[in-house]
């Protein structure tokens, strides 16, 4: 573990802190610490920054309610700046979008990004504004035995595929389950932060069977 004394702060006794979403990985900010604030943020395990207008101490969520849960604080190779994981309670940006990073500037025509997040975003776009001809649309039309019956469907494929160890294949199939089984969390109302929180406290639960097992 990297020490804060082995950080290099600037002239003015900051270090920029890039705030990622640790479930999304979007980037929500680029915010400055000094020594203080990167201690508080340390110990509170809270987000808090040094804001150069006013320049305080500034604890996100401290007015607004919308806090910043630490995951983890990364240093680059430098140590001259920092990654900081977080799990949100709210939009970052003052002006109430989830990132501050909302102007597009530029687009590659060849290469897309792609995220778990967009695609949800893009299946949930299917079923309130309905479009023709779109598979997804057609699939929340039918409802959800229909959902839950292909859900069935992709998953013997995985398994046939993955018996014939079929690499391609396989992941081919999986990607396919993995769809459908969003367009069912859509359809059910679950979002990806409800997968992350269950997935997160069995990794906590299985982490404890493990320590229990080790101390008999």
């Amino acid at each position: 573990m990297v020490n804060i004394d082995e950080l290099k702060f600037d002239e003015k006794g900051l270090i920029p802190a890039v705030v990622v979403d640790a479930v999304t990985k979007r980037v929500l900010t680029l915010a400055y610490m000094n020594r203080e604030s990167l201690a508080i943020s340390m110990e509170k395990e809270l987000t808090c920054f040094w804001s150069r207008s006013r320049e305080e101490l500034w604890l996100k969520g401290e007015t607004s309610g919308n806090y910043q849960h630490i995951v983890s604080i990364t240093a680059d190779c430098d140590k001259d700046a920092l990654v900081v994981m977080v799990e949100p309670d709210g939009p970052a940006c003052h002006l109430g979008t989830v990132s501050c990073f909302e102007n597009p500037v530029f687009q590659s025509e060849k290469l897309h990004e792609f995220s778990y997040e967009g695609l949800l975003r893009l299946i949930e776009g299917r079923k309130t504004e309905k479009k023709e001809g779109s598979y997804t649309t057609y699939l929340f039309e039918k409802g959800l035995d229909k959902i839950l019956k292909k859900i069935g469907e992709e998953s013997t494929e995985v398994i046939i595929a993955a018996k014939a160890e079929d690499k391609k294949e396989t992941v081919y199939e999986i990607a396919d389950l993995a769809y459908h089984v969003m367009v069912l969390m859509v359809e059910a109302g679950i979002s990806l932060e409800d997968i992350h929180r269950e997935l997160a406290s069995r990794h906590v639960i299985d982490h404890k069977i493990k320590q229990e097992k080790m101390t008999k």
